[in-house]
């Protein structure tokens, strides 16, 4: 861990804290209540992990909230990963927006019959989701303990799981656990034996830290740069802790036999006939502006032959890229795969534009793609006049999907490729916004091959989409059956409008698993057959069918049943349909006005029409977290509240302030009509972009009495290669990026703020400076605020004890200046009155 950077961080916010009023001066975490804290602590609900052969699934009952102890865990920052030393465990999730979830329990489920049985996980750890074997008889799991990331398997039959002994995985740069096409031997990263220690810092600098611009323009995302090396220590570091050992472990006697020498491997695949590894390794030199996805990579062929021995044949020597243009790609190949129906067949793209959004070409990537033995060269399959998206390969090996996006038009297509038939024109299958959720056809259902790679489900010229559903009375996730020749479309299954529920699984022609929920009734796994054809209205399924519980999980928090929630749907200002779930509290009876608290996060779009359009579901079991744990004390929750904003992106952030108070204004002033919310008493919390939002409602509008933000980002020059999907640079756009900065009108917001923040925040958009900063330039302007840091929190606050805080300080907050608020005509009068003396 970079220490003087962390002690420099506290001291800030330890002085910062000392400066706040003296009610923040409480010792220790606080908590809300107890009727919320006891629905805090609830058990968390589990969810389906089905196997591939569709005849079992594992019920994952994931840790709520880890002790402050786990989050607390020294750590080191090195290269965009955060890696605990003592065990080699990685301290966070993809992206370094939270911490690593616990499985607390493991459930074992026969499908169809729905019989149980407890897996007794390993005590005093931390399992990772399983990872089933293609046939459906074994999974495995990464288990965290205090020194080493374990390998476990489990058996699918007795639910019985033993520990592969002498196994140190290594999750530091991903791809540490998968199976073998021959589903018997699993493919691991592991620490490399006779390591040594870690390199010791020396007690004085090694030296100044240096880096040098060659003149050459060339710019890096802001959030590009999360977590980055600083010097040569941190460079020896991610060396000894990013080297893995390549094993292939018999899952069955447990021998583990190592192939090639240790490395900084970060991608590592088999092809699908078993007899090659596709292996990215990581290169020097490093940067300090970059992450190590950007750091020069080798792309290389194994074959395997004997045991422990390979045949390398280099594909690609990749150089530093940390001059990408924002939301561009590097120069260079990228993205490779495997093609999934065939036995060693590699594929990749490469930018003809310069990887640069802002160039206008006839095409803008190219796909090769290079056979088993690898001799000869690369043959170019196709070009695409979009960003390549990527190929979906069909079980037939003449049938595959081939995509491309637009982001200059947030517009992305599909079409329908015969690799084998290159005089066959490809056939474009959909074209459409991606902004436009009504209009998505949904996704390919897709089957695991015996070797465990995954293809379209094909039924003759046929494929099966699954989608959420989206309308404009909610999420209602279907189930349809396309004929790739006829593009005619029927449709099998559409979840009800008094429930969500969405098939997650086909087991057959004519049957399908779900998972489903209403309000009043827990998520459960359902098994679905289809029956007799039937009239339709159109959208609806032409088919009935009838279903059967698989899974029995039960209301860990019945209390929450009372809660109330219902679509509403609006008008902004200048004609723009929009829509928000407003929950009202236990016991509220219809008429009476209420404290209310308004939620959102601002949403980018490249066409008003695809901008209102209503988003998720009032169906889903209700269940509570951070700013809706308010509704446990008399408030109405006023949430996901459309906040578009509409606009060429190129330049959507142009009009971003005017478009965001329309937005709140339009969402108020329905609460208030419907008669629920008390205009007088209405709050507004966000998180991230979400924070922005909320402390620029409060400097700009008189709409809110009292405002929450969470980890968020208030002075954008500070992020100036880009926020969002904004594009631009601060130097291209100077007033764009003032006018959404709240820190620039601190003079203006009197309007009384909490502010929290994660003290370890990775995002680079949102740096726990950026709390730190706001709330000085608002108590130096003599407005209201209060300043909470939460210790060792990332992004997304992960501990038990930080979310009980963020809960009480939350409440206390808006109990002040909300709820308890005297009416504003009274407030103006006493302000009006001379002070008085003490």
């Amino acid at each position: 861990m970079n220490m003087p950077h962390s002690i420099a961080l506290k001291s800030i916010a330890a002085a910062t804290l000392l400066a706040c009023a003296a009610s923040a001066s409480a010792a220790g975490y606080q908590q809300p209540p107890a009727n919320i804290l006891k629905v805090m602590r609830a058990p968390a609900l589990p969810t389906p992990s089905i196997n591939p052969t569709r005849d079992a699934m594992l019920l994952v009952g994931w840790q709520e909230y880890p002790s402050i102890a786990r989050v607390a865990a020294p750590y080191l920052k090195l290269a965009g990963t955060r890696i605990e030393p003592a065990n080699r465990a990685k301290h966070d999730t993809p992206g370094g927006y939270g911490i690593a979830p616990c499985a607390e329990s493991f459930k074992l489920v026969k499908i169809p019959s729905g019989r149980e049985t407890p897996v007794a996980l390993p005590a005093g750890s931390c399992p990772d989701a399983p990872a089933w074997s293609a046939d459906g008889k074994r999974f495995a799991f990464a288990n965290a303990t205090k020194d080493a990331v374990e390998l476990w398997v489990g058996d699918a039959a007795s639910g019985k799981l033993r520990k592969i002994p002498g196994i140190r995985l290594n999750p530091m740069l991903n791809d540490e656990l998968q199976w073998m096409p021959d589903q018997k031997t699993l493919l691991v990263k592991t620490v490399p034996a006779r390591q040594g220690p870690a390199p010791a810092k020396s007690i004085g600098p090694d030296g100044p830290s240096v880096q040098e611009s060659d003149g050459v323009k060339g710019e890096s995302s802001t959030y590009e740069v999360r977590d980055t090396l600083n010097n040569p220590h941190d460079e020896a570091l991610f060396d000894y802790y990013g080297a893995s050992q390549l094993m292939l472990v018999d899952a069955a006697s447990g021998k583990a036999t190592p192939i090639g020498e240790p490395a900084l491997y970060d991608g590592v695949g088999p092809s699908p006939d078993g007899k090659h590894l596709l292996v990215s390794s990581v290169r020097r030199p490093y940067s300090y502006v970059t992450t190590y996805e950007r750091f020069p990579h080798e792309v290389q062929v194994w074959a395997l032959s004997k045991p422990g021995r390979v045949a390398i044949r280099s594909i690609a020597t990749l150089p530093l890229a940390d001059r990408v243009p924002v939301h561009g790609e590097p120069l260079g190949p990228r993205d490779f795969s495997w093609r999934a129906n065939d036995p060693a067949t590699l594929i990749w793209a490469e930018a003809l534009d310069g990887g640069d959004w802002k160039n206008t070409v006839p095409a803008r990537d190219k796909v090769m793609t290079w056979k088993a033995p690898f001799t000869g060269k690369p043959v170019e399959l196709l070009r695409t006049a979009q960003r390549f998206g990527g190929i979906e390969w069909g079980e037939r090996r003449d049938t595959a999907l081939v995509s491309e996006f637009d982001i200059n038009r947030h517009w992305y297509q599909t079409r329908v490729v015969n690799f084998e038939d290159p005089a066959q024109k490809s056939r474009l299958l959909w074209s459409l916004s991606y902004d436009d959720k009504y209009a998505s056809p949904g996704t390919p259902v897709t089957r695991t091959l015996a070797n465990g790679f995954r293809v379209i489900r094909q039924d003759g010229d046929a494929i099966y989409l699954n989608g959420a559903g989206a309308s404009p009375e909610g999420n209602r996730p279907f189930l349809d059956k396309l004929n790739l020749k006829t593009l005619a479309s029927e449709r099998l299954f559409r979840s009800g409008k008094d429930a969500l529920e969405r098939p997650v699984a086909l087991t057959g022609a004519n049957s399908f698993l779900t998972w489903r929920q209403t309000p009043m009734a827990a998520p459960n796994v359902y098994l679905r057959t289809l029956q007799q054809p039937i009239a339709a209205a159109k959208g609806e399924a032409a088919f009935a069918s009838s279903e059967v519980a698989v899974s029995h999980i039960t209301d860990p928090t019945p209390e929450l049943r009372q809660i109330k929630k219902r679509l509403v749907k609006y008008m902004r200002a200048d004609g723009m349909e929009l829509s928000f779930t407003l929950y009202t509290p236990p016991g509220y009876k219809e008429g009476t006005r209420i404290p209310a608290i308004l939620n959102a996060y601002p949403l980018d779009y490249a066409d008003a029409a695809s901008a209102g359009q209503v988003s998720g579901s009032q169906q889903t079991f209700t269940r509570l977290y951070q700013y809706k744990y308010l509704l446990l004390a008399g408030y109405a929750i006023i949430d996901q509240a459309s906040f578009p904003i509409v606009g060429d992106p190129k330049a959507a952030y142009d009009t971003y302030l005017d478009q965001l108070k329309m937005d709140a204004q339009a969402a108020v002033d329905e609460a208030v009509k419907l008669g629920v919310a008390d205009p007088d008493r209405i709050g507004v919390t966000g998180h991230s972009h979400g924070a922005l939002m909320t402390a620029n409602l409060l400097a700009h509008t008189d709409l809110f009495r009292a405002g929450a933000a969470t980890s968020g980002s208030y002075n954008k020059t500070l992020t100036p290669f880009g926020f969002q999907s904004e594009r631009r640079s601060v130097w291209e756009a100077p007033e764009v990026y003032r006018k959404a900065s709240t820190f620039f009108y601190a003079d203006k917001l009197k309007t009384p703020i909490l502010i929290m923040h994660g003290a370890d925040d990775a995002n680079p958009g949102t740096t726990p400076l950026q709390a730190v900063k706001f709330y000085e330039a608002i108590r130096g302007n003599g407005g209201t605020a209060r300043l909470v840091m939460l210790p060792h929190e990332p992004h997304w606050y992960a501990a038990r004890e930080s979310n009980e805080q963020l809960v009480y300080e939350m409440l206390n907050w808006f109990d002040k200046y909300v709820k308890n608020a005297p009416p504003r005509a009274q407030k103006t009068a006493q302000a009006g009155q001379p002070a008085t003396q003490p």
